[in-house]
C-alpha cells in the first residue's frame, strides 16, 4: 500500500528544487549543512525536497532580501514551525473541550421568551408556554367621541 502524497512528500531532486526555488543547487546544499532547510534523504543518501521545503526556500530568499542574516532566518523559520505546532495543539484541545461539553449533562440550552428575550434552560427542561386565548374585538367607535 502506497502512502498518499502531500506537501511534505519528498519528490524533488536538488536540481529541480533549486529551479523551483530560483536558487543555485550549491545554495541548497549550504542551507542543508547549516540546518536552514533540511530535505529528506533517499537510501542512496541523495537529497529529496518536498513542496514544503521549496516553500521554505522561497521564504528564506524573501527574508534574506529583506536583510535578515541566515541565523535570523533560521530562528524565524523555527518560530513559525512552533506556531504551527501550537495552533494544531490548540485545535486538538478545542475539539476535546467541545466533545466534553456535548457529553455534559449540565449543558445549557437557550430559548426565546415572548418578548424576544433569551432564556437559559437546563438540559431536558422546557419553557412554560402561556396557553391563554386572547380575543380581539375591534371597537365600534373611536375613542374620545
Amino acid at each position: 500500500m502506497t502512502k498518499p502524497m502531500d506537501r511534505f512528500t519528498p519528490i524533488f531532486a536538488i536540481a529541480a528544487a533549486a529551479e523551483l526555488a530560483e536558487m543555485h543547487p550549491q545554495t541548497l546544499r549550504q542551507y542543508d549543512r547549516i540546518g536552514l532547510v533540511s530535505p529528506q534523504r533517499t537510501s542512496g543518501n541523495t537529497r529529496r525536497y518536498s513542496l514544503h521545503d521549496v516553500e521554505q526556500l522561497r521564504e528564506v530568499a524573501r527574508l534574506s532580501a529583506e536583510g535578515l542574516s541566515l541565523e535570523g532566518i533560521r530562528r524565524v523559520l523555527q518560530l513559525e514551525d512552533e506556531v504551527r505546532r501550537l495552533q494544531g495543539h490548540v485545535r486538538e484541545l478545542e475539539r476535546a473541550l467541545s466533545d466534553e461539553m456535548m457529553k455534559s449533562s449540565e449543558r445549557r440550552v437557550f430559548a426565546a421568551g415572548q418578548g424576544g428575550e433569551i432564556i437559559s434552560l437546563r438540559r431536558g427542561s422546557r419553557l412554560r408556554r402561556n396557553a391563554e386565548v386572547v380575543v380581539w374585538r375591534p371597537r365600534t367607535q373611536p375613542r374620545g367621541e
